[in-house]
């Protein structure tokens, strides 16, 4: 999924679509926010779920990737989504989550601050937590090599160190 006015791109763990009846709506929505599917009458209210292997947590981050997902979706298929869920594996149950506007607003506070941070060619240090050994990204983060205090510019001092003999030589620019 993708989203050009926010600059994202990403995968759901699933998009389930839910069948639109003005009579008996299943779930909060409008004919507007419903999408017709090649194959099926109909139509239907896309709801994006994402899989989460622990427990929720006090701060808002799992939201903001579900609504970063449905902002996508929103984009692609021109509907407004209001709801969705995250399943939560520890707990065995899902996490109904409102797409409002606080949240929206949140969700595209971090994504500016994201092209912020790649505009600037700025890298936030790596952080390894308990959380690091199940990430989906562990091995593009690498948190557990930038544990300690690596750099680039003291090793090159070291080793030049080393060549010339000298201590203190200042690292090439």
């Amino acid at each position: 999924m993708r989203s050009f006015r926010l600059g994202l791109v990403g995968k759901s763990d699933v998009v389930e679509f839910h069948p639109f009846r003005e009579e008996k709506p299943v779930m909060e929505g409008s004919l507007e926010n419903a999408v017709e599917l090649e194959g099926l009458e109909g139509r239907w209210i896309p709801f994006p779920v994402e899989y989460k292997l622990g427990k929720p947590k006090s701060y808002r981050c799992d939201e903001v990737q579900l609504c970063a997902q449905a902002l996508c979706l929103e984009e692609m298929l021109n509907v407004e989504i209001t709801e969705a869920s995250l399943f939560y594996g520890k707990i065995k149950r899902r996490h109904p989550v409102r797409i409002d506007k606080s949240l929206r607003d949140l969700t595209e506070s971090a994504a500016m601050k994201l092209h912020d941070l790649i505009d600037k060619a700025e890298t936030p240090r790596a952080k390894y937590e308990p959380k690091c050994r199940n990430c989906s990204m562990k091995d593009l983060c690498l948190p557990e090599a930038m544990a300690s205090e690596h750099s680039v510019s003291r090793y090159l001092s070291r080793e030049l160190a080393g060549i010339t003999g000298r201590n203190n030589v200042e690292a090439p620019p």
